[in-house]
C-alpha cells in the first residue's frame, strides 16, 4: 500500500491500480468516482497535461496584481469594477440580483454601493413595484470611469495576449468566453 492510499498490488479494470478507501482525500475521490460526476468519466490514457486551475491561477493572480494599480488610478476598488461592470451589461436591475450574478455576499456589497453612490457611479431607488427591493443603474459618469478603467485595463493583458498569434488569440478568448459563467 502506497502513502497514498493506492494499493500498488492490484490492478484495476482500467490497468491501473485499484484505490482502497482509507485516507479522507481518497474516500472524498472514491466517492465522486462511485456515484459519478465530472471527474468520474474515463480519461484516455494521453500525457497529463497540468489541472486547469494549476495553469489559470497563476495567470489569474498576475492579472489581478497589474489591474489593482489601473483601478486605484481611477478611484475603483475590485470590487467597485466589478460592479460597474455587471451593471453595464444591464442583465442585473437589483442588489440582491446582481450580488448573484458577481458570486458576493448582498450585505457585504452594501459599502461597495455605497461608495460607487457617494462617487456619482450608481443610482440606487426603490423598486415601484415593491418598495423593500432597491433598483440599481450605472450612470453616465460610472460607464465612463468604467470604460476608462477597462480600457487601460485591456491594454495592460497585451503582456499576455501578445504571445500568441492572431488565430491563437481569437480561439482563446472565444474558448474563455464559452467557459466562464455568466
Amino acid at each position: 500500500m502506497g502513502r497514498d492510499g493506492v494499493d500498488d498490488r492490484y490492478g484495476g479494470e482500467d490497468g491501473g491500480a485499484m484505490l482502497r478507501c482509507e485516507s479522507r482525500h481518497v474516500r472524498i475521490v472514491c466517492a465522486r468516482i462511485r456515484y459519478g460526476n465530472a471527474y468520474a468519466r474515463p480519461v484516455a490514457a494521453t500525457p497529463r497535461r497540468p489541472d486547469l486551475a494549476a495553469m489559470l491561477g497563476p495567470l489569474i493572480r498576475e492579472l489581478m496584481a497589474a489591474e489593482a494599480p489601473v483601478l486605484k488610478a481611477h478611484g475603483l476598488t475590485m470590487w467597485g469594477y466589478v460592479v460597474l461592470l455587471a451593471l453595464d451589461r444591464g442583465t442585473v436591475r437589483t442588489q440582491a440580483a446582481l450580488a448573484e450574478a458577481i458570486g458576493a455576499d448582498k450585505t457585504r456589497i452594501i459599502a461597495t454601493l455605497d461608495g460607487l453612490q457617494d462617487d456619482g457611479y450608481i443610482e440606487r431607488y426603490p423598486d415601484p413595484d415593491d418598495r423593500r427591493v432597491r433598483v440599481l443603474a450605472i450612470t453616465a459618469a460610472g460607464r465612463a470611469v468604467k470604460d476608462a478603467a477597462q480600457a487601460e485595463i485591456q491594454r495592460g493583458e497585451e503582456r499576455w495576449l501578445g504571445v500568441l498569434d492572431p488565430e491563437e488569440r481569437r480561439v482563446f478568448l472565444r474558448a474563455l468566453q464559452r467557459m466562464a459563467p455568466g
